[in-house]
């Protein structure tokens, strides 16, 4: 059985930053312009999570309870993940500048 092609929809359509999301609701895709600080955000997140167990431990279930809650707006769901990302991103610059990150 052929299965049917995903399509995606523009969610966030802001200067310098485009966010796709399919459905679905299971695939978020930004697109940002290179070697921008939110590129490099992105990047370092991805990476140190493909790492970091205990990160991944932090962030999926911070995630998934966000994720279950009814948003009136983006932002404020951007918002509410905002400080553990930053805890995760502090420990992403320091593993990719080869200091502890801890």
């Amino acid at each position: 059985m052929k299965s049917r092609p995903r399509t995606a929809d523009i969610r966030v359509r802001e200067y310098g930053h485009r966010m796709l999301r399919t459905a679905e609701l299971d695939f978020h895709i930004h697109v940002l312009p290179p070697e921008t600080t939110e590129q490099i955000d992105y990047l370092d997140l991805r990476d140190w999570l493909r790492v970091s167990a205990a990160d991944r431990a932090l962030y999926e279930p911070t995630k998934r309870m966000l994720a279950a809650n009814t948003w009136s707006d983006m932002n404020h769901y951007a918002d509410a993940k905002s400080a553990i990302i930053q805890q995760i991103l502090a420990h992403a610059r320091n593993w990719r500048a080869g200091q502890p990150t801890s």
